[in-house]
């Protein structure tokens, strides 16, 4: 598979992630320099389904059928004909992390969080749900100019009654997703491009163990030489985790075993994220983001759906 196999579905989006596939063909995503979730028809159309604000960043479908939105408070930008768009570090008008709901039917954001059990939300970035009803998501911190945050993996309820931090620290965390069987959380690295498992117990929580060599107790299943970051994920139905990779645009498909599946070169050096649909769960959408595109791709696997997806 290559990149020139990638077709594009719409241009002129001010750096998108979180694509979520819906059954009606259409794809909602954010643009994070925009403050807004858009909705992208299959012909390309742009309607705005929300202004959040802020940064919202990582996107997901609960079981009540809203969107929820990992709101990382804001990003300062550059922008240049040989680059792109692209972050740069916190915004001078930072209004700080929160997670929030989407009425998808009539667009009203609310703020279901802004703090955790332990500090403040900093950046959250990306967020998924499990069976129960429940949702990962972790918060990636902010970057400013002589210091940057340290990050943690929290799980929450979406009738706001808690949102526990779990898992920290842990450095950039970015994307988060669950194994088929919901018995392995996957997280992400960014700047460490590091792959770490967390086994989690029949109550669906991890089983944290120190003596792995990582503060957080998880474990290290692929660290890829190279220049290259970690940013968001997607599993396929056979369990492998496909990373949306920056530095040097691709997908990265690793198995859980922490073997190299694929690496498919993207059009666009940060192709931030992967979303699976169809009706056979291989229609593959990615958010190539400096140049502000949706593309389109057939998998060679079918995609893992998600639960409580539309």
């Amino acid at each position: 598979m290559t990149s020139s196999q990638i077709r594009t579905i719409t241009k002129g989006l001010r750096f998108p992630e979180g694509p979520i596939v819906m059954e009606d063909g259409s794809v909602i995503l954010v643009e994070i320099a925009r403050g807004q979730v858009t909705r992208v028809s299959a012909d390309g159309t742009q309607t705005v389904i929300a202004k959040t604000g802020g940064g919202p960043n990582g996107a997901a479908i609960g079981p009540d059928g809203a969107l929820y939105i990992c709101n990382n408070g804001g990003f300062a930008w550059k922008e240049s004909a040989e680059e792109g768009l692209l972050p740069a570090g916190q915004a001078l008008d930072y209004s700080g992390g929160r997670v929030e709901r989407i009425d998808l039917a009539t667009g009203q954001v609310s703020v279901l969080y802004t703090h955790s059990d332990k500090a403040p939300l900093k950046g959250p970035n990306d967020i998924v749900f499990d069976q129960n009803g429940g949702f990962w998501m972790t918060d990636h911190g902010k970057v400013r100019e002589r210091e940057m945050d340290r990050g943690a993996v929290l799980y929450g309820r979406i009738d706001g009654s808690a949102l526990r931090e779990v898992i920290f620290p842990i450095h950039s965390p970015n994307g988060v997703g669950l194994s088929p069987d919901g018995s392995t959380l996957w997280v992400t690295e960014t700047f460490t491009c590091r792959l770490w498992a967390f086994d989690l117990d029949a109550a669906g929580q991890p089983v944290l163990n120190p003596t792995l060599g990582a503060a957080h107790g998880g474990r290290l299943v692929a660290s890829p030489d190279g220049k290259r970051g970690f940013d968001s994920l997607a599993i396929d139905a056979d369990g492998n985790i496909c990373i949306g990779q920056i530095y040097r645009g691709a997908i990265l498909v690793i198995s859980p075993s922490g073997d190299i599946v694929d690496e498919i070169a993207m059009p666009d050096p940060f192709c931030t994220n992967i979303a699976f649909g169809g009706e056979d769960m291989r229609d593959a959408y990615v958010t190539l983001s400096t140049t502000g595109e949706l593309g389109h791709l057939r998998w060679p696997r079918p995609g893992l759906r998600l639960n409580f997806n539309a």
